[in-house]
């Protein structure tokens, strides 16, 4: 079974990190540049949760705030669930799916945060050890 560290090997580790002060707009501006969803948001540069284009939406938008006044430590999720770069994609897919969300942040032994994951990559990673089951069963078919 495929685990986390096999997602963070395709995609690597990094991740964008924004401090708490920073506006909800610049982080909406570096969202878009970077074509992602979501920006760790951190305090002295430790992680102390992450943004979401969902938090914009029902944080700031449906509350009718602005996000030229409102900062990332304002809005961000916290208590996430962590997981580690052991954890099975297929716990992971059912930690997303029970707590309704779309981004896991990684962390390691030193419980360091070691990158973030997504619903998409979770996806991803499925779809691909799935094609490789089916090509092994191919091979293993054709060869008796």
């Amino acid at each position: 079974m495929k685990s986390v560290k096999h997602i963070l090997a395709r995609k690597g580790s990094a991740v964008i990190a924004v401090p708490a002060d920073t506006t909800v707009l610049n982080v909406l501006k570096l969202m878009a540049e970077r074509n992602i969803g979501s920006v760790v948001v951190t305090d002295n540069g430790q992680y102390i949760g992450l943004v979401t284009e969902r938090d914009y939406a029902r944080k700031i938008i449906l509350m009718g705030k602005h996000s030229d006044d409102t900062t990332a430590g304002d809005i961000i999720s916290t208590n996430l669930p962590r997981i580690t770069p052991k954890s099975s994609v297929e716990s992971c897919m059912i930690i997303m799916s029970e707590n309704n969300i779309r981004y896991l942040p990684v962390f390691d032994e030193a419980d360091e945060l070691c990158g973030i994951i997504s619903i998409n990559d979770v996806v991803y990673e499925t779809i691909h050890s799935q094609k490789e089951t089916i090509e092994q069963l191919h091979s293993y078919i054709q060869s008796t």
